[in-house]
């Protein structure tokens, strides 16, 4: 399985893609950010991050695109910006039939480092092991880039176990 993960942002937004699947080593094929000027206009900014995430895809070819799931923090114009780069991320995938997986912040740190309470550093550090990097990817936006990729790739088989007993079910439910 090839993801591009999505750490979404209007000044860095973080990509990464990483191939593999679950129980066997992981690789990482990309890694890098998706820049805006923070004094550019908001519009001018989403256009800048849709372009960036196009290419990407394209470069790329992803059969998934993970995206952080954007969640309440008490600066409301930092969760805004997060929010507007994810839909710009999740509109992409969506426009080349490529489908989007949402993982909250400690579902990915507690799927890569074990801790859904995990800072920063404790992240690279495993997203560095997990992947077999020389040193963690710069800036931290890119290592939990990588990190959504790896926690969709650990989860995929698991969620997908869950919708077909949830279908089976649901199917046995219903009227003759």
């Amino acid at each position: 399985m090839r993801v591009l993960g999505v750490d979404p942002g209007l000044t860095r937004c973080g990509v990464g893609v990483v191939e593999g699947v679950a129980g066997r080593p992981l690789t990482m094929l990309a890694v890098g950010v998706v820049r805006t000027p923070a004094d550019a206009e908001l519009g001018h900014r989403l256009v800048a991050i849709e372009r960036g995430i196009e290419e990407w895809l394209e470069r790329h070819q992803p059969e998934v695109v993970a995206v952080e799931r954007v969640f309440s923090q008490h600066n409301v114009s930092t969760v805004m910006g997060t929010a507007q780069a994810s839909a710009v991320a999740m509109l992409c995938a969506a426009r080349r039939g490529i489908p989007v997986a949402l993982h909250t912040p400690s579902e990915v740190k507690a799927a890569v480092t074990g801790s859904g309470r995990a800072d920063k550093a404790q992240v690279g550090a495993m997203v560095t092991r997990l992947l077999r990097l020389s040193a963690p990817p710069k800036p931290a936006d890119a290592a939990d880039a990588l990190a959504l990729a790896i926690c969709h790739i650990w989860r995929a088989p698991a969620h997908n176990r869950l919708q077909q007993a949830v279908a089976l079910h649901a199917s046995k439910g219903r009227p003759s």
